[in-house]
C-alpha cells in the first residue's frame, strides 16, 4: 500500500513521520539501524529531492547510529547507485534501506510524498535501467509526468523540492526520534 501526503499541509510531516514509525517497526529489529539511500543529482533541480534530504539529515545522523548514502557533496546517482547497493549490501546486510527519491506524477500529485513498503525503480519516469532500491521507498512528486520528462525535471520549481525536502527530512527525523526514545528504552 501506498500513502500519499500533501507537503504543504501542516500536518503531514507528523501523519507522515507516525505511518513511517509503523513501517520501520514491520522491517526492523531493534538491534538494527536503517541505512538511508537518498538518490538523485545535484545537477537538476527535480532531480536534487534525494541529495537534498540527505544534505539535511546529515547533522543528524552524526549523532546517532544511523547511516546515510546520499547527499548533496556526494550524491547516489544512475552512474553509482550499483555500486552504491552492493556496497550496502556488503557492509549492512541485515539493514532495513530506506530508498528516497524524487519522482513524477500527475499534475494535482505535485507536491506530496509517497510512502510505502518495498522498493523504488530509479530512473524510471526517464527511462532509465537502474537496479531497485529499498525495503521502505520514500518519494516526493516535483512535477508532471509528460513526454518531455527529462526538461520537466529541469525545470522544476526550486520551492517545490524544498517544501517536499523539509516534509520528508522532519517526518524522518521525527520516526527515528520517536524509535530511539519510545521503542528502543535505553
Amino acid at each position: 500500500m501506498t500513502y500519499y501526503y500533501n507537503s504543504y499541509d501542516q500536518t503531514a510531516p507528523i501523519r507522515f513521520a507516525a505511518q513511517l514509525t509503523s513501517l520501520l517497526s514491520d522491517h526492523m529489529e531493534p538491534c538494527h539501524s536503517p541505512v538511508l539511500l537518498c538518490i538523485g543529482t545535484d545537477r537538476s533541480t527535480g532531480d536534487c529531492l534525494g541529495p537534498l534530504i540527505g544534505y539535511k539529515l546529515s547533522g543528524y545522523i552524526e549523532k546517532h547510529p544511523i547511516t546515510l548514502y546520499g547527499t548533496l557533496s556526494s550524491p547516489v546517482h544512475a552512474g553509482n547507485l550499483d555500486d552504491t547497493l552492493h556496497i550496502i549490501k556488503e557492509k549492512h546486510p541485515h539493514a532495513p534501506v530506506i530508498a528516497i527519491d524524487a519522482s513524477l506524477g500527475t499534475s494535482s500529485h505535485i507536491g506530496y510524498v509517497t510512502l510505502g513498503s518495498g522498493s523504488i525503480r530509479p530512473g524510471l519516469g526517464l527511462k532509465k535501467e537502474l537496479p531497485e532500491a529499498g525495503d521502505i521507498c520514500i518519494t516526493g512528486i516535483v512535477n508532471f509526468s509528460g513526454k518531455l520528462n527529462h526538461l520537466c525535471l529541469q525545470t522544476t520549481r526550486l520551492s517545490t523540492v524544498m517544501q517536499l525536502a523539509d516534509c520528508i527530512s522532519f517526518g524522518i527525523i521525527s520516526a527515528l526520534i520517536y524509535r530511539e526514545r519510545v521503542l528502543l528504552p535505553q
